[in-house]
């Protein structure tokens, strides 16, 4: 059973992933095609979990090359 205070974590859109990350769009956009980055594709645009982009991230995938 869920919480009755628990809050889901909302998702982030592109401009705000760049923000929380310190990268440019392109960078964004370069990490999901090349480096498997988790986004979700939402009509045109992508959608962000930040706990998946940080365990991404703390995985060493980001550093992969």
């Amino acid at each position: 059973m869920q919480e009755i205070n628990s809050i889901p974590e909302r998702w982030y859109s592109t401009k705000e992933m760049c923000a929380y990350l310190g990268v440019t769009r392109d960078t964004l956009l370069t990490w999901i095609n090349e480096k498997g980055m988790p986004a979700h594709k939402v009509g045109r645009g992508w959608k962000y979990k930040p706990s998946e982009v940080d365990a991404w991230i703390r995985s060493g995938k980001a550093a992969d090359e």
